[in-house]
């Protein structure tokens, strides 16, 4: 099968590829065209994915449709964007018919549920990696960004961490738990869900936000260093499931909710006075910490000390010893 008739196959017929209000050209052509209102700007944001790196090899082809798509998603809904449209590029060792279908089948799902349209992309052959470039849409001015922290913030996120850490020995076939305890852990690796509607309720409320994908304190790092801030993050403050708890305890829970990465939920500043509106309205808010003048993340315990770890979370290019 040749490039374009497995492009054809599989991903132009997909649904996800049945264009959407901002596409006004999509897959066939040398570009896809986007339609943005007047006063509004194109959120724009690319992720790749590796095999034996970012997912094990091999995998489940469904899941990992769905888990590509999110991951990228999720840095719109880290802006307060509205979803658009996403090209993919994928690079396969082989051409296998059942693999290919149901990867398209699991991006398709993701897609549909997050409301973005498969606007382009290319195929090659080559080691498994998937790279994808998301757009979204945003009022002009109103973007969330990490520079906007301010001392007297709170420091939030918007959901229990650690979950797709502690999926991972699970993952790799390293562990095994009973099907309460795996089955929501798995999920959030599989399937992490963007937080969309969070990133826009945020708009003209947070003072900075991102999305965790490397781990709180890592994280933390990000936000402190383009706000030239202090963030100080209390570790009995920390949203951690049960499921989480139970297979790791709650040692290991407090360090994957930390350092493990893969939340894939906002993380985010916020004036005091912006907290309680936003509880009234249902949002699965967590206050987790503090931001203050001067520089770099702390974590303290119950007691107020500096209990900050050296690895704070995934690093690709982390020198060795």
């Amino acid at each position: 099968m040749g490039e374009f008739e497995l492009i054809r196959h599989y991903f132009a017929a997909a649904p996800c590829a049945q264009g959407g209000e901002a596409v006004a050209l999509g897959i066939g052509d040398d570009c896809a065209l986007l339609a943005v209102p007047p006063g509004e700007q194109l959120a724009v944001s690319t992720d790749t994915l590796v095999a034996g790196v970012h997912f094990p090899d091999p995998c489940d082809p469904f899941l990992l449709g769905q888990r590509s798509l999110a991951v990228a998603v999720s840095d719109l809904a880290a802006m307060g964007a509205n979803p658009l449209a996403f090209t993919l590029a994928l690079t396969l060792p082989t051409v296998a018919a059942d693999w290919l279908q149901a990867y398209a089948r699991g991006l398709s799902q993701m897609a549909q549920a997050c409301g973005v349209a498969l606007v382009g992309g290319d195929t090659t052959r080559g080691p498994l990696s998937l790279t994808l470039t998301v757009f979204g849409r945003v009022p002009s001015g109103q973007a969330l960004t990490r520079n906007g922290a301010q001392p007297g913030d709170l420091l939030c996120v918007g959901g229990e961490l650690g979950n797709a850490a502690g999926a991972l020995p699970l993952v790799l076939g390293e562990r095994s738990a009973e099907p309460d305890v795996a089955e929501p852990l798995l999920a959030h690796y599989w399937s992490p869900r963007p937080q969309i509607d969070l990133g826009l309720a945020l708009r003209g409320k947070a003072s900075a936000a991102m999305d965790i994908s490397d781990g709180l304190l890592a994280d933390c790092g990000h936000i402190s260093l383009a706000s030239g801030v202090a963030l100080t993050v209390e570790r009995d403050r920390l949203p951690l499931s049960m499921p989480l708890v139970t297979l790791l305890g709650q040692s290991g829970a407090e360090h994957a909710a930390l350092s493990g990465g893969d939340d894939y939920v906002l993380l985010f500043t916020l004036p005091p006075v912006r907290l309680s509106r936003l509880l009234v309205e249902g949002w699965p808010i967590h206050v987790v910490g503090s931001v203050t003048a001067g520089q770099g993340v702390t974590l303290v315990d119950s007691l107020g000390r500096d209990i900050t770890p050296q690895i704070r979370g995934y690093q690709h290019f982390r020198e060795t010893p």
